[in-house]
């Protein structure tokens, strides 16, 4: 496997990095067996948050000790006030067991921070920067003008977006402009929230780019095994692999729901992350847990929907939530009537 520069940071490391939201999930003695077993597979790039719960906490537990100058780690602000970040980047710090972050991010943001726009955002990292408690100033984003926006502003070593197969040639575009500022692309959301379930394919398309370092959502020691064993045979794109991948392109173009949960929480109690997207997951990820009576009574919830529009105002990806929660549960109706196989 290939090892990837991020732009101007002088961060290198294998095209095979590892996102620690789902940890959260686990507890932390498998949280810590995962995240060093990644480590001794060749994994040395982690990405986390500030709003992964207690992630970064489980990073710290695994490598605060004698590992830590091995590897990069990069966490995440969701802060909007000076107050907020300084707190933020004190409570990581501690979490992490680290006197000093890899990448400091803006999380998901909805503007690009900048000297002198009024907020003092930027001056923060800035100033965080200086005072060696993190190295690199980097950047998240959903909306794609904003993040055309962080990269024209010359202000962010690195840009953090979504980036899988199923991604609009906008988006290519966007790697590519990174590749032209000199500034590190990070690829969130590699498996499309979970709709792309053929790694090898996934990770095919990642190594076509030279730029590009995706972090794979891992909760499961399988999963790791499959990304790491990549490590030493990393698949090349084939006319097969082209010919699959053109054929999921086809079946999902179009407005589909990732899962981000950005729109949540929900009024009436949706939960839109699941349910504005079940007819995919029935069909690309068939689980029986999809049908029990507990997630029956989820989607139940979308008939008392308010229609009151703030997921749609909240959704990176401007999608009509309301439609597309309204259509999934006529389809999941179908399917438990046995109208209609998955």
């Amino acid at each position: 496997m290939k090892n990837i520069s991020l732009g101007k940071t002088g961060i290198v490391s294998p095209q095979n990095g590892f996102g620690a939201l789902p940890v959260q999930r686990v507890t932390k003695a498998e949280a810590v067996k995962l995240l060093r077993a990644a480590y001794e597979g060749g994994m040395t790039y982690f990405d986390t948050a500030r709003a992964y719960s207690d992630s970064e906490e489980k990073l710290g537990a695994a490598f605060g000790d004698g590992i830590r100058d091995k590897i990069f780690i990069a966490t995440k602000t969701h802060a909007l006030t000076p107050e907020g970040f300084w707190k933020d980047l004190e409570t990581s710090l501690k979490n992490l067991r680290t006197d000093h972050i890899d990448l400091y991010q803006f999380h998901c943001v909805n503007q690009c921070w900048s000297p002198g726009d009024g907020s003092g955002m930027y001056e923060c990292m800035a100033e965080a920067k200086k005072q060696g408690k993190i190295l690199h100033i980097g950047v998240t984003a959903h909306k794609i003008q904003v993040a055309f926006d962080c990269v024209a502003s010359g202000l962010y070593e690195t840009m953090q977006f979504p980036f899988s197969y199923l991604s609009s040639d906008k988006e290519k575009e966007l790697v590519r402009k990174c590749g032209e500022a000199n500034m590190g692309f990070i690829a969130m959301k590699g498996l499309a929230g979970g709709l792309i379930t053929n790694s090898r394919a996934a990770m095919a398309f990642m190594a076509q780019y030279d730029n590009v370092m995706p972090i794979w959502g891992v909760q499961r020691e399988t999963e790791l095994a499959e990304w790491l064993s990549y490590m030493k045979e990393t698949p090349e794109m084939t006319p097969e692999l082209e010919a699959f991948i053109a054929k999921e392109r086809e079946e999902l173009t179009g407005e589909f729901c990732r899962g981000c949960g950005y729109c949540m929480p929900c009024p009436a109690g949706i939960m839109i992350n699941q349910c504005a997207r079940m007819s995919l997951m029935l069909r690309r990820a068939p689980s029986k847990a999809w049908l029990t009576p507990e997630m029956q009574a989820e989607m139940k919830k979308i008939e008392g929907c308010l229609n009151c529009r703030k997921c749609t105002t909240k959704c990176p990806y401007e999608l009509d939530t309301p439609e597309l929660l309204r259509k999934n549960y006529e389809d999941y109706k179908k399917v438990l009537a046995g109208e209609v196989a998955v």
